[in-house]
């Protein structure tokens, strides 16, 4: 066709991955090798602002406000004051009257920042990663944590904790899914308080920096400053802190020569890896590699690729910052436990662990250099986002035809 049919502009949600819980929202709790697009979506697909998962849910952002939610609820991490999974997106009627503007989602909880700055929490409380530390039991519907006192601009939640980046900079920090790791790692040493507080605690030794973002890993914490530098902190098992310390009980800055000498713009976590952008757009991509989830193929001085090397040669390989050209100028990233999405140029990428379809090319086999998803070639928007064995995507493009003929049981 020579032009766009009015009102053609409409965006098609697509899922796919692991599924055990219904958190692709299609209906029904079998994994899904190739994508499907969604049918029954309650709220309007080109709406969307944002996307992401946790555990086994799935949370989205209307340009409204609004949050949906869908997957597993054993624990009310779908704030829907019930522990039933859920197998279509839902609007969580709780925050009606609040305006969603971030949500974080970790194993098994669900943290929310709304555009005031105040922040709420639902969901598992047995490590202390909804900050409300009265709550013993689940918590089925989102409630506000009392002692967040300063305005909230940007959350992040881990496998079992979570933080805060606040409007002065400050960054806050609360569960204890991390205490374990720190104490066998420091026998005999006091810890710095934040690694065991099951209310929000500040993170000390930032004290000179003014943060932006945050972002966690399973056992792992991560800042960026407003002068994009990056602090990490927590388990450094597989490389991911690109330090020699097994564990780091408080913040180091990660030298910017790693980076090209380039400030980083914006950063991402997997469990167990971290995807960096700096503000020139080259993507560098550190820590476990052995789904390929770093994306690049690293070669050892005995012509091993990193993905077949011992665990031995894979930790010389990928415990620093490298460039992964082909993700140059990548306008999204998103990180799943050991798989990512990237949006390079209208195309969508996927690398890293496939056992459940999540890399979205209709096998089970691991991927380990980005690949575009081919089926939908190239679209006029994309927003992306993962859980942790799941991917989500919605596309933009201009002619219905195009899109139905793209989404019709082909991969994504």
């Amino acid at each position: 066709p020579s032009g766009s049919p009015a009102g053609s502009d409409v965006g098609v949600a697509v899922t796919a991955g692991a599924n055990s819980y219904g958190q692709l929202g299609l209906g029904h709790k079998e994994d899904v090798l190739v994508p499907q697009s969604l049918k029954d979506v309650s709220c309007e697909c080109q709406d969307i602002k944002s996307i992401t998962g946790g555990g086994g849910h799935s949370a989205v952002i209307t340009g409204a406000g609004e949050l949906f939610v869908c997957g597993h609820n054993k624990d009310g991490q779908l704030g829907l004051n019930h522990m039933e999974d859920v197998l279509h997106f839902t609007l969580c009627t709780a925050l009606s009257g609040f305006c969603v503007k971030q949500v974080a989602c970790g194993w098994d909880f669900t943290i929310i920042l709304i555009g005031s700055g105040l922040v709420l929490s639902c969901g598992s409380n047995s490590f202390g990663q909804l900050g409300v530390p009265q709550i013993s039991g689940p918590c089925l519907i989102p409630q506000k944590i009392e002692s967040l006192k300063e305005k909230v601009v940007d959350v992040a939640a881990g496998l079992r904790h979570a933080l805060a980046a606040t409007e002065s900079g400050l960054v806050l920090q609360w569960g204890t899914g991390m205490a374990s790791r720190a104490k066998r790692a420091n026998q005999g040493k006091t810890l710095p308080l934040f690694l065991t507080a099951k209310e929000p605690c500040e993170v000390t030794g930032l004290e000179d920096v003014k943060v932006k973002t945050v972002a966690a890993g399973s056992y792992h914490s991560v800042s960026l400053t407003d002068e994009g530098h990056l602090y990490v902190w927590g388990s450094n098992k597989h490389g991911q802190l690109a330090s020699k310390e097994i564990f780091l009980a408080e913040p180091k800055k990660i030298e910017t020569q790693f980076f090209s000498c380039e400030k980083v713009g914006a950063v991402w976590c997997g469990w167990t890896h971290l995807v960096a952008r700096t503000e020139t757009g080259k993507v560098f991509t550190w820590g476990r590699a052995d789904y390929g989830q770093l994306g690049r193929h690293a070669v050892g001085p005995d012509g091993q690729e990193a993905c077949t090397a011992s665990e031995g040669r894979l930790e010389l390989l990928c415990n620093v910052p490298v460039s992964v050209p082909c993700l140059n100028g990548a306008s999204q990233i998103a990180c799943g436990s050991e798989h990512n999405l990237a949006v390079v140029g209208g195309q969508c990428f996927s690398w890293g662990w496939n056992e459940h379809g999540m890399c979205g090319d209709g096998t089970e086999a691991n991927v380990y250099v980005p690949k575009p998803v081919k089926a939908l070639g190239y679209a006029k928007q994309i927003l992306i986002g993962c859980g942790a064995g799941h991917s989500m995507a919605l596309y933009r493009h201009l002619w219905i035809a195009q899109l139905r003929s793209a989404t019709r049981g082909l991969p994504f």
